[in-house]
């Protein structure tokens, strides 16, 4: 889900990126059942980003802070997702 200003997730990665395009899947899939808004960005369009997370990518970031790198385990985000 895209656009909105309530996203509680972003996932950060980069064109071409076959892990982004699997951690893409995990992250839609579970926000979706658990209602949560996200968005992907992408690291050429935030340098900030770039400079850390670069080695990194996929990145995903729950209420701004970092919940996964690399892959995305779709039970630990809906565990985090439910948290309050």
């Amino acid at each position: 889900m895209e656009g909105t200003n309530a996203e509680r997730v972003v996932l950060i990665g980069r064109p071409g990126c076959h892990l982004c395009d699997d951690a893409r899947s995990i992250v839609a899939e579970v926000c979706a059942e658990a209602g949560v808004a996200w968005r992907e960005e992408s690291l050429a369009d935030h340098p900030h980003w770039a400079a850390r997370y670069s080695e990194l990518i996929p990145v995903v970031l729950v209420d701004g802070h970092e919940h996964a790198s690399w892959r995305v385990d779709p039970v630990a985000l809906r565990r985090t997702l439910q948290a309050p």
